[in-house]
């Protein structure tokens, strides 16, 4: 009887879980699988008529894109982003949060709407305004900085600042969701345990250093892997600011993927891209887990 209870029991769960297991199948197994297919293959916009002119290349692909130019200045440009974007949409966030989880901070609530504003705002309209604020003749930076005596410069135009000005922009958009999650891990910290800081003499520093830092150790590992595994696909910054430019000095590994993709319909190269990339990122998010496990368990 027990036997054929739990034979039930777990004929019910498995038809409970069927429908999702059928779509995570649909949408997710097979596009992987069908894309590690595709990378050791020439599949391009001739297959897309006629399959048979599908030719398995196997690692060609792989080994094409480690001689590439283009790929190792798409890698130099998202290592950039990552290893400055990164701590900086960190810092904001954990800024930001410290700001409106303040004890003597008033409004909370309309603060955290407004700097949460921008993450939901569109990509497009944002793009429009911050490309009038970067114009080198008319924009509000450039106009500031001669106020006082500082030539300004063409932050979309110059190689040397095109990606420095996206990081910016990036870090503005998108602050505001990990500030999100910094203040729900401020609020899980017991407060009793600030009391007894203050009642031994700990000032703000050392409350922030002893106390708070440590206790966050779960929320920067979250928001660490998070906001490294954003910042490897970037795409709809430079794609919408500046295409690439200038001088492939904003082309990321996304953008160069879609490229090849879906300008240039070599999709068994942009597959190959892809699974580069995952490789990346995969390796990138075991060292950041390793390193940040003991002071999230401690």
């Amino acid at each position: 009887m027990s036997a054929k209870h739990t034979l039930r029991q777990t004929g019910a769960a498995w038809s409970f879980l069927s429908p999702a297991l059928l779509l995570i199948a649909a949408f997710f197994v097979v596009p992987v699988v069908t894309g590690l297919v595709l990378s050791f293959s020439d599949f391009d916009i001739y297959a897309l008529g006629d399959p048979t002119t599908v030719r398995w290349v196997g690692l060609g692909n792989y080994i094409r894109l480690l001689h590439d130019p283009e790929l190792w200045n798409a890698l130099k440009n998202t290592f950039l982003y990552v290893l400055v974007g990164t701590p900086l949409s960190i810092g904001a966030s954990l800024a930001a949060a410290l700001l409106v989880n303040a004890r003597l901070a008033r409004w909370k609530p309309l603060f955290r709407v407004i700097f949460y504003l921008p993450v939901v705002t569109t990509l497009v309209a944002v793009a429009i305004v911050w490309r009038y604020l970067y114009h080198p003749k008319y924009g509000l930076i450039d106009s500031a900085l001669a106020s006082i005596g500082v030539h300004g410069p063409d932050w979309l135009g110059d190689p040397h600042w095109a990606l420095f000005a996206i990081i910016v922009l990036a870090v503005w958009k998108n602050f505001g969701y990990n500030m999100l999650i910094f203040i729900a891990g401020l609020q899980s910290i017991p407060v009793e345990q600030y009391e007894a800081a203050r009642l031994d003499g700990a000032g703000g520093w050392a409350q922030l250093r002893h106390i708070t830092l440590p206790a966050l150790g779960p929320t920067f590992l979250f928001v660490g892997i998070n906001t490294m595994a954003a910042s490897f696909q970037l795409f709809p910054e430079p794609y919408v600011m500046t295409q690439g430019g200038p001088l492939r000095s904003t082309v990321s590994v996304v953008l160069l993927m879609y490229e090849q993709g879906f300008r240039w319909w070599r999709l068994g190269l942009a597959s190959a891209i892809a699974f580069l990339l995952f490789g990346l990122m995969l390796t990138f998010a075991l060292v950041q887990l390793r390193l940040q496990r003991p002071k999230a368990s401690s």
